[in-house]
């Protein structure tokens, strides 16, 4: 055994190509043995980077189905309907529609008084000469009846008398032929009576002439009254029909205009604004603010009212006289149709 390793020994020292192949070998094995599994596989697997599902998928992203929806954006009840604005405006409009449409018929109203005004008092000289002459033919009538029913006494009275005269006639034939005093004196009572009733007859009958005589005189003057009464009427209506002539046409047109602004107001306005024309001296229902004041009565108007009156939002009154009142917008827009 120790011949073979002595042998061997030197075998191996002189062949310098094995040491070095030897060699060589050695480091070759090296690597591969140190190929340490668990080392390598991060690298080579490196599963998570290669797949990168969260990144290739992307669900979430892809379908965003909240923001595709978005259903409380989308809906947005309380700003898309905006009801109460809505309505507000149409209210403030409807307002503003019919603030105007008084305003246009006050000035409409306004000039048919002017024209009526250019008539002055003669339609109401011709109505109270029309009156005066009615009642000067029912004064008439009257005194004719009282003519008749004073002629109709008259021969009743008349009628009287003779059967009065004729009783005392009948009743002294009979005196001739009494019996007795008591008899005589009976028929001398009933003669004066008769007498008497003729007296009276004959006082009635001429009082009776008198009132006739007083009547006929009434009617006389009154008939020249009235003749002069008809002739003024007569001339009080060709004055007046020059005049409505003239202004006829305008007032036809102002009359229908004012019936079109009625169909564009409440009913309850309608009344409202009459019976405020009615009570005012001038007329006017309507009044714009002038200088911070009422255009009617001229009273201060108060700026918190002042704002709402131009805010439109609702009609609002004159706190002393009860008039509408309007603002310069609402009469420009009147004034410019």
């Amino acid at each position: 055994m120790a011949k073979t390793t002595k042998k061997e020994t030197p075998a191996t020292k002189k062949n310098p190509a094995a040491t070095k192949a030897a060699a060589k070998k050695t480091p070759k094995k090296a690597p591969v043995k140190t190929k340490a599994v668990p080392k390598e596989q991060p690298e080579v697997k490196a599963k998570p980077e290669v797949k990168a599902k969260p990144e290739v998928k992307a669900k979430p992203e892809v379908k965003a189905k909240p923001e595709v929806k978005a259903k409380p954006e989308v809906k947005a009840k309380p700003e898309v309907k905006a009801k109460p604005e809505v309505k507000e405006e149409k209210a403030e409009q409807k307002v503003e529609n019919t603030l105007r449409a008084l305003y246009s018929l006050q000035q409409i109203d306004s000039q048919i008084d002017r024209i009526r005004i250019i008539r002055g008092e003669l339609p109401l000289e011709v109505q109270d000469l029309e009156d005066e002459i009615v009642g000067l033919q029912t004064r008439v009538e009257n005194f004719k009846q009282d003519i008749e029913t004073i002629e109709h006494n008259i021969l009743e009275k008349q009628e009287a008398i003779k059967n009065s005269q004729s009783l005392i006639k009948r009743y002294e034939e009979q005196q001739m032929n009494v019996r007795n005093n008591r008899e005589y004196d009976s028929l001398t009572k009933e003669i004066e009576f008769q007498n008497l009733e003729i007296q009276l007859a004959e006082k009635r009958i001429n009082e009776n002439k008198i009132a006739l005589e007083a009547k006929k005189e009434e009617i006389e003057g009154s008939g020249s009254l009235l003749d002069e009464r008809m002739k003024d009427l007569e001339m009080k209506k060709a004055e007046l029909n020059d005049i409505v002539e003239e202004t006829e046409k305008e007032e036809r047109e102002l009359t229908a205009l004012s019936g079109e602004r009625h169909g564009m107001i409440e009913a309850r306005l309608l009344t409202a604004y009459h019976r405020i024309r009615k009570n005012a001296r001038n007329g006017l229902a309507v009044v714009k603010i002038e200088r911070d004041a009422c255009g009617g009565c001229f009273n201060k108007i108060p700026p918190q009212h002042q704002l709402d009156i131009r805010m439109h939002k609702k009609i609002i009154v004159c706190e002393y006289c009860g008039r509408i009142l309007v603002d310069d917008e609402i009469v420009a827009a009147v004034e410019s149709n």
